[in-house]
């Protein structure tokens, strides 16, 4: 079985998320931000093995302690896709225009792209690219439990933001309607900020997407 835990990170409270398969107790971690020593507490105290960093996109809040993390724990970092080679190119400047500690730029283990999927354990999860909020986006849906892990493509009453480099805004509303709608009304996504809500919710609701 698949379980995971949001572990809210940095100053922009980003949800960084441990998932792990509860038969091997095979972990990845999916967009650690920062705050790695509580990261790798939570790791410890649940006594899971890392064995994979994931990134959904590269912005400061979400990969800053990739490089990092990579490093002291021997890690492979898988994503996002290519599109956001000039947002890892840039973290080092991101890391001093937003105040946070200063961010090491990488080279992704493995690139993701639309259709492609990640194991961990025994559990593999689906690969969507969602761009718009950055052109590399990616989300990780895990259908077994009904989750998609959506970074900051959707939020709890609200979508990423487009004005960014690169951003776009009709790439992010595309992305929601034809990835992330026909995963199911049911499925409940995390979110890069904020709680938990789900797709049905959303498209019902969401006053950016609702009725889409």
């Amino acid at each position: 079985m698949l379980e995971y835990l949001t572990i809210p990170v940095t100053a922009f409270q980003q949800n960084c998320s441990l998932v792990w398969c509860s038969e091997s107790r095979d972990a990845a971690v999916i967009d650690p931000g920062g705050d790695l020593p509580r990261i790798l507490a939570a790791a410890e105290r649940l006594g899971l093995n890392l064995r994979a960093i994931w990134l959904t996109h590269a912005h400061i809040d979400h990969a800053g302690g990739a490089g990092e993390l990579a490093q002291s724990h021997a890690l492979p970092i898988i994503g996002p896709q290519e599109g956001d080679q000039f947002w890892i190119d840039g973290l080092p400047q991101q890391s001093a225009m937003f105040g946070f500690p200063p961010a090491q730029r990488f080279t992704p283990t493995r690139w993701l792209h639309d259709g492609d999927s990640v194991q961990i354990g025994r559990e593999t999860l689906h690969v969507r690219h969602c761009p718009g909020h950055t052109p590399g986006h990616v989300v990780f849906h895990a259908p077994q439990i009904e989750r998609v892990f959506v970074g900051d493509v959707l939020f709890a009453g609200s979508i990423g933001r487009t004005d960014f480099p690169q951003g776009n805004h009709e790439q992010l509303i595309a992305s929601i309607v034809e990835k992330l709608w026909p995963m199911g009304e049911n499925t409940v996504f995390i979110p890069g900020h904020g709680p938990e809500s789900s797709l049905g919710r959303e498209r019902l609701s969401n006053p950016y997407v609702g009725g889409t």
